[in-house]
């Protein structure tokens, strides 16, 4: 493929944006804790003019997804001036959307998407316990009516989609260049497959999200969880890195690591239709959100993801024209592919891609729900461990708490 451009921005000083407070970084925390060590997968050597350059980095990206489902990713083409921008812009959305957007732009998880305002009290339309995690994500529809973006926005939003589509259409497009030729498929495999399309984020969505400190009653009834252990159940996440240490990854040894900071560097995790598509080469990442360290616990979270999804209408199954999974065969060990797995080699149908994601998300319970987080409800004990264990169409979905 063609050599990848940098990221040209709009202008943020054309007539009509308001001039807004930059985004200062909180303080890294000073203690120590198990952190993960992450392998970091420099993307502009896919521009190299040397081949043995480009083949170890396929090797190494094959190693980290197989390893681990999570990685570093940088020098993608956007300078850490542009991207502390796109958080000025996050934080400014928090400090000034009016009550009135709020109410307006409120989701409703239970049509199985995320979209607009999600407010500060629990995943689910109705008011819950607080829990200080406050977001505003945009879809295809959202990104074509300019009514459904928060009115401080709107001056903003030239910024806004040019940075999203330049995530999907240059970083995550060689992102799935690279997962394609681990694969051994032609380079655009995934990319015209597998991948959605139009707009700037496909079938997928970007988010601002702000994380407050956590509250004494929130952290009881929910032991210090932010977000349960899950898997995102899309292709890719380009989640980027923060100095705040919540986010943490199920190790090989069955122990939860905090992601280290990395500054300017994309943390990539794999979604549950790659793990399906590479038949379990990949792993689906397990992660969390956890509470920070105590150094850590009085400041705000912010964070910007880009979740790239599938084909809504697709079934997914491996890809069998990879000479990969043709020369090694498929790998059940563990996740969302075995079950997959179970289901197609008894002839029944699995999932649409749309179907398996907006159940996830209709379904989604709080960390602090303490009726559907106990044993004998939505937890279960294997081998002495915590579990959390949900049922789609008759998928078993088992993740670490």
């Amino acid at each position: 493929m063609p050599k990848a451009a940098p990221f040209n921005p709009p202008l943020d000083s054309l007539p009509g944006k308001p001039v807004i407070p930059e985004w200062i970084p909180p303080s890294v925390t000073k203690e120590s804790h198990n952190f993960a060590k992450l392998k970091s997968i420099d993307l502009s050597l896919m521009d190299s003019e040397d081949p043995a350059v480009v083949e170890s980095l396929v090797q190494q990206v094959k190693t980290a997804i197989r390893d681990d489902g999570f990685l570093f990713l940088e020098n993608y083409g956007i300078s850490l001036e542009q991207l502390h921008r796109q958080f000025a812009i996050a934080q400014y959305l928090y400090h000034n959307i009016s009550e009135e957007d709020k109410s307006r732009l409120l989701f409703d998880p239970e049509t199985g998407r995320w979209s607009g305002y999600k407010h500060p009290y629990g995943f689910k339309k109705t008011r819950a316990i607080p829990d200080g995690i406050e977001q505003f994500n945009w879809y295809k529809d959202d990104w074509e009516d300019i009514n459904r973006t928060p009115t401080c926005l709107r001056p903003f939003i030239d910024e806004i989609e040019a940075f999203c589509t330049y995530l999907t259409g240059s970083v995550n497009r060689r992102l799935l260049t690279l997962f394609s030729r681990v694969l051994e498929l032609p380079d655009n495999y995934l990319w015209d497959n597998v991948q959605s399309h139009g707009g700037p984020t496909g079938e997928g969505y970007f988010r601002h999200a702000l994380f407050r400190p956590v509250e004494k009653t929130t952290e009881a009834a929910s032991k210090g969880l932010r977000m349960h252990g899950h898997t995102d159940f899309g292709l890719t996440t380009l989640l980027f890195s923060v100095p705040i240490s919540c986010l943490q990854i199920w190790g090989r040894d069955e122990q939860w690591y905090y992601v280290p900071y990395k500054p300017g560097a994309l943390v990539i995790n794999i979604g549950d239709t790659l793990e399906i598509v590479s038949g379990g080469h990949f792993k689906a990442t397990r992660h969390r959100v956890y509470k920070p360290p105590v150094d850590q616990l009085h400041e705000e979270r912010l964070s910007l993801v880009l979740f790239n999804s599938s084909v809504g209408d697709l079934r997914m199954t491996p890809a069998s024209s990879s000479p990969l999974i043709q020369r090694e065969g498929c790998v059940e060990e563990q996740g969302v592919y075995k079950e997959y797995a179970k289901r197609m080699s008894a002839g029944q149908l699995v999932p649409t891609n749309r179907q398996w994601r907006e159940m996830q998300i209709s379904t989604a319970t709080d960390p602090t729900d303490t009726v559907r987080n106990r044993l004998g409800a939505d937890q279960v004990l294997i081998d002495g461990k915590l579990m959390q264990q949900r049922e789609y169409m008759g998928l078993k979905v088992v993740l670490p708490v």
